[in-house]
């Protein structure tokens, strides 16, 4: 049974930086149980609000439904009630409720809820999968604004009307004037996640819109450093953020673009670097080339 209520959830997840840990694999891209129990007990010895296990960092499409509920429980006991763990669910509506329940099941905290996979919806389509999820579970649940899952205003503020529930609004898209508009109607309702790549970019300017957290995946491998510039957001330290951010995340989004689907495998890439290998990426993704494994390390290296 999860220790929190979905108002509850929100507010803890809400206080502090979220980690959005990578799920490890073998050589062969068999799921490293071992390996990723280990790093998680790294990764909690830093202080962050909540743990997003096999989310977009953590590959989810790439696992299959039985890998999930592995990495899930492979967490849940490893974590063992120290920091709030948060599992995946998706696919069509179907398969999200299943994993919805199941998640309550392995005794997660909250449901990160990604968006269905491939067909195009209507509005309407898009709440009735969110509200077939809430009513699956008694854990809060968070959407994830991204790709098809394109949420209106007035969507969301249906939702909020009829999940107690629905707990979080996580943006993966950057459309300013809809997330101020968001904010204007359902205001403190919800907790608002920044989920774009690399979200230190958007950071501060996203916590004049409420937006008060976000998914750090450079956590992952320098930790210090996330939380030091998570911490300079909150305060408002302009200079402290847009110091770090020359100094450090915008030299890692021009390697991060050189190719899609770099912003998972830089985060292993990251790993292998500082002495913590994660294994692989699966397909259809790919790991960084050799130069870029070289300009990756001199920037690290230069973090100290």
């Amino acid at each position: 049974m999860t220790r929190y209520a979905p108002e509850e959830i929100q507010q803890v997840l809400g206080g502090g930086l979220l980690s959005f840990p990578v799920t490890h694999f073998t050589a062969g891209l068999d799921f490293d149980e071992a390996a990723y129990r280990e790093n998680l007990g790294w990764l909690t010895s830093h202080p962050a609000a909540g743990l997003f296990v096999a989310g977009g960092t953590g590959e989810f499409f790439s696992l299959t439904p039985g890998e999930v509920g592995r990495v899930l429980r492979a967490a849940v006991r490893e974590i063992a009630g120290a920091v709030p763990v948060i599992a995946p669910a998706g696919y069509g509506t179907a398969q999200a409720v299943e994993m919805a329940r199941d998640a309550e099941a392995a005794g997660a905290d909250a449901v990160l809820l990604f968006p269905p996979y491939l067909t195009e919806m209507s509005q309407d389509g898009l709440a009735m999968h969110v509200e077939a999820v809430c009513a699956a579970t008694s854990l809060g649940v968070i959407v994830y604004h991204r790709a098809n899952a394109a949420f209106a205003v007035s969507t969301v503020d249906r939702l909020v009307r009829t999940c107690p529930n629905f707990v979080g609004f996580k943006d993966g898209v950057g459309d300013i004037e809809l997330m101020t508009r968001l904010y204007a109607t359902v205001g403190d309702r919800l907790l608002y996640i920044g989920g774009l790549p690399t979200a230190e970019t958007f950071a501060l300017p996203y916590l004049e819109l409420g937006v008060t957290t976000y998914s750090s995946a450079i956590f992952n491998f320098v930790p210090k450093f996330a939380l030091g510039f998570y911490d300079a957001v909150r305060a408002g330290d302009r200079a402290g953020v847009y110091g770090r951010l020359n100094e450090f995340v915008l030299p890692l989004v021009e390697i991060r673009n050189r190719r899609p689907g770099y912003a998972v495998s830089i985060v292993k890439a990251g790993m292998r670097v500082i002495g913590r290998p994660a294994g692989p990426v699966r397909p259809p993704l790919t790991d960084l080339t050799a130069d870029e494994m070289i300009k990756l390390t001199a920037l690290i290296e230069k973090l100290g």
